[in-house]
């Protein structure tokens, strides 16, 4: 186990780059005024690093702080977007270290299926679910493959954030269909953001470890 300090060392490490990260936006929300940002790549694989209970913990305190510090307004669309990358954190986390079984998991994406389907609109493209939110299903049966369990953690983030969002806000049918070819290309993008931040994060880690200027960081104690 790491030892506490370590663990505060860390948390706090990857607190201060995601918040760094989340200044950095990316393009908006369709629908709103919120954008993606930097954050989105980095925060979903901190858990890799973290586990899942401090990779929350970081993701969620770095959000949190964000809002106050900016005084952002909490509008609906703030307030959902607190959430969604703390199921992808927790996916990530969970899949990256095979001692955690995680099955629970599938069950996040088929309620996010069922509760946009359950909505009258969602009832209406209710594909737009299903060819989406089954990935992270797929995803975790192939878990040695980085990229592919990084598309199953950023569709977690679309699925729970989906489901909340055609509640929240009753955008129409033909808003779910124009979104189709557009959440492909933005979450292949993600992924590979997802991916390339874990490689780089790990490398640097281990760099900065072996030249004794941070204390290493054992992925498989996690």
């Amino acid at each position: 186990m790491l030892n506490t300090r370590k663990k505060l060392f860390f948390l706090a490490l990857f607190s201060i780059v995601g918040f760094i990260s989340l200044q950095i936006p990316f393009n908006k929300i369709m629908g709103s005024n919120v954008s993606f940002t930097l954050f989105d790549f980095f925060g979903p694989m901190a858990g890799g690093f973290l586990g899942p209970v401090l990779g929350i913990a970081s993701v969620f305190a770095v959000e949190v702080i964000n809002l106050f510090i900016k005084q952002t307004p909490l509008t609906t669309g703030a307030v959902i977007r607190l959430f969604p990358t703390l199921f992808a954190v927790a996916y990530f986390a969970i899949i990256t270290n095979k001692k955690y079984q995680g099955k629970w998991l599938l069950t996040v994406p088929l309620l996010c299926i069922l509760a946009f389907i359950a909505h009258p609109i969602g009832r209406q493209v209710p594909y737009y679910a299903l060819m989406f939110w089954i990935i992270p299903i797929l995803a975790y049966f192939k878990r040695d493959n980085l990229f592919i369990k990084s598309l199953g953690s950023t569709f977690t983030a679309h699925a729970v954030g989906g489901a909340v969002w055609i509640w929240a806000f009753n955008l129409p049918a033909a808003v779910w269909k124009g979104l189709i070819p557009v959440v492909i290309a933005e979450r292949l993008l993600f992924a590979s953001g997802i991916a390339a931040s874990y490689l780089l994060v790990k490398f640097t880690l281990n760099y900065l470890a072996a030249k004794k200027l941070l204390p290493k960081l054992d992925l498989a104690t996690h």
